[in-house]
């Protein structure tokens, strides 16, 4: 590849990344009800993201659009434990790419379970048990419907 295509091609990945960050905070102000106000259409972008462009595209993405969804509702459990769920997301994102690209449905579903399980799970030392009936329902619930969306956008996306 020439130096100029590959500059190209840095730039398109560049806009890509930042449209999908951008993105990342227009979905932040879509929200599913929860107890934290901070369960949102952000991870969707992520999650795309990780399976069009690669694992650390993917990554950044999903961290930072917790931390702009956490932001657009002042970090109600702290900016600590956000930066920890966000690292959680990146993660999250990333093992979400490796397993859809081994079998989407299994990418999916683990996606979900990550994400709306396994996530609030690590807070339980915090918060306790109240928090995580509290939160579980609602994540699931985001957790389906921004991977879906982004397994859904990526497919018709290969289409063309």
């Amino acid at each position: 590849m020439s130096k100029s295509a590959y500059a190209q091609s840095t730039v398109a990945r560049l806009t890509i990344t930042a449209t999908l960050i951008a993105l990342s905070v227009v979905g932040s102000y879509l929200k599913i009800p929860s107890p934290t106000g901070t369960v949102a259409l952000d991870s969707l972008p992520g999650f795309l993201g990780a399976i069009l462009l690669g694992y650390p595209e993917g990554a950044v993405i999903g961290f930072l659009g917790h931390i702009l969804t956490s932001l657009n509702v002042g970090f109600p459990l702290g900016l600590p434990v956000h930066l920890l769920i966000a690292c959680e997301m990146a993660v999250i994102c990333v093992l979400f790419r490796l397993l859809y690209q081994k079998n989407r449905i299994l990418g999916i579903a683990c996606g979900v379970f990550l994400n709306g399980v396994l996530a609030p799970a690590t807070l339980v030392p915090v918060f306790g048990w109240g928090f995580f009936t509290g939160i579980v329902v609602s994540l699931l619930v985001a957790s389906a419907v921004n991977i879906i969306l982004a397994s859904l956008i990526f497919e018709m996306l290969k289409k063309r």
